[in-house]
């Protein structure tokens, strides 16, 4: 279980670190498809705006984990 929550908090703090990463490459790439030469460039091979990363509202709430325990009614 302690290996299974130590992996699970790496894998976030990874996401967390590479989440502003990719949002910065993304505004790289979309000042250079709008700024001139690099737009005609650009447009020749079909580079176009990306959007940033946003996660989806509810995302930040743990899913429910059954360990194969049969839950107790709450009362």
């Amino acid at each position: 279980m302690r290996a299974l929550q130590a992996q699970l908090e790496g894998t976030e703090n990874r996401i967390s670190v590479e989440r502003p990463r990719y949002n910065d490459a993304v505004l790289s790439l979309n000042n250079a498809v709008r700024r001139f030469p690099s737009n005609v460039v650009a447009g020749m091979f079909g580079f176009e705006k990306r959007t940033y990363f946003n996660a989806a509202p509810g995302t930040d709430v743990a899913p429910p984990v059954n360990f194969g325990r049969t839950p107790t009614p709450s009362r």
